[in-house]
């Protein structure tokens, strides 16, 4: 059986480039029986309309059920978008990869970087979570994940390494993936 995966790119100028090794390495890792869509986001604009539009246009075109793959703000704005639209594509998972918490320090607190109190709740109720961090990440804070792992109970965290991009190699990723099917 085949399965559609989406992964969202983090924000900031070249990180559509950057992710890209991200991207590529889950689908080296997952193989034929996936098809990997890599949509190319506002880079400089995160959390604007153009991200949630552009979410939802990649989400509409995956074949259900689909698996969710958002890095850094991609993950948080991922998350954020599922909480405010109802979608009706059937998610497999939710796979979110060193998404900076709203909040979580002073680094990462500033207007309009929320999520809903109950945003585990407003998540697909059938789809798994899973939460991804490097301790020795110097971008997100390690500890953002365990915030998140707070507000989504449900949610099954993996400790990784290799800093903010996890060394460019999504293995442990592609593995949970593969459990699905």
């Amino acid at each position: 059986m085949s399965a559609d995966v989406v992964f969202f790119h983090g924000a900031g100028t070249g990180a559509y480039a950057e992710d890209a090794e991200l991207a590529g390495s889950l689908a080296r890792h997952l193989g034929n029986d996936f098809s990997i869509d890599f949509p190319r986001l506002p880079e400089n604009d995160p959390g604007g309309w153009p991200w949630l539009q552009a979410i939802a246009e990649a989400i509409a075109r995956a074949s259900a059920p689909v698996v969710l793959v958002g890095h850094s703000v991609g993950g948080y704005l991922l998350l954020k978008f599922l909480a405010m639209q109802h979608v009706t594509t059937s998610i497999a998972a939710i796979c979110i990869i060193a998404a900076p918490f709203p909040g979580g320090d002073p680094a990462w607190t500033f207007d309009g970087f929320d999520l809903p109190d109950d945003v585990g709740r407003l998540l697909p109720a059938d789809a798994r979570v899973l939460l991804y961090a490097s301790e020795d990440d110097k971008t997100v804070p390690f500890a953002h994940r365990d915030l998140y792992a707070a507000r989504i109970p449900r949610a099954i965290t993996r400790t990784t390494s290799g800093g903010h991009q996890l060394g460019n190699d999504l293995q442990v990723v592609a593995d949970d993936i593969r459990a699905l099917w």
